[in-house]
């Protein structure tokens, strides 16, 4: 009963997190592809940080839920937000900066719930489910930035890298895309058999690193 309880004390904590990391993450896409010329995701009101307009019911709730009951390691992801490539102004060049937006978001979310955290201990504020959502906030904001980088289409880092390319190596690559399933499935594979974990972890740590960096400045104000 106990690990029940602690199963959803810690659902309880990383819900607030987890949907706006998701949220954000979603939406800045959608803001950097509208300022490269393609509205798409704003025709579908997906501009928004409203949670509910980019949940997907099972990537985003029932599928990180058996993953953290079952082997302890949540994984999931919302709807995508969706980017005519076609229509930005400079396709092959800016979809890189449109993928890196979702990364960036959560640096930036991550470096905000730092900020929040260190807000807390400067007013002596103890509350456990305050000081340790700031925690969770870091640290899954962090994760998304992260698992996001990883250079495999169709994840931003495969999107960024492919931008960079040469333009036959840049369709080759992409044509990694249509194994989206496959890719997915593979990336769980490899994080529950700690070939991916070891080098996943080593990229969180240096994102809380650079977060923390960037925080150093707001905790020397603070006091």
């Amino acid at each position: 009963m106990s690990d029940i309880n602690q199963a959803i004390q810690t659902v309880a904590v990383y819900a607030i997190p987890v949907l706006f990391a998701i949220s954000l993450h979603e939406a800045s896409h959608g803001y950097v592809a509208r300022y490269f010329g393609d509205n798409t995701a704003e025709q579908q009101g997906r501009l928004t940080p409203n949670p509910i307009k980019h949940i997907d019911p099972f990537g985003t709730v029932i599928l990180p839920l058996i993953l953290y009951l079952t082997i302890q390691m949540p994984f999931g992801y919302a709807k995508p937000v969706p980017v005519d490539y076609s229509r930005l102004r400079n396709p092959k060049k800016q979809m890189g900066f449109v993928a890196a937006a979702g990364p960036a978001a959560n640096l930036a979310m991550g470096l905000a719930w730092a900020i929040w955290g260190m807000l807390l201990q400067a007013l002596n504020v103890t509350e456990p489910f305050l000081t340790t959502m700031a925690q969770a906030g870091v640290i899954v904001n962090a994760v998304m930035c992260a698992f996001n980088l990883i250079p495999v289409p169709p994840l931003d880092g495969g999107r960024i890298v492919t931008a960079l390319l040469p333009m036959e190596l840049a369709r080759r690559y992409a044509r990694i895309e249509r194994f989206t399933p496959y890719i997915f499935i593979a990336l769980i594979v490899l994080m529950y058999t700690g070939v991916l974990s070891s080098v996943l972890l080593t990229m969180v740590r240096a994102v809380i690193s650079i977060i923390m960096l960037l925080a150093w400045p707001f905790r020397m104000l603070l006091g």
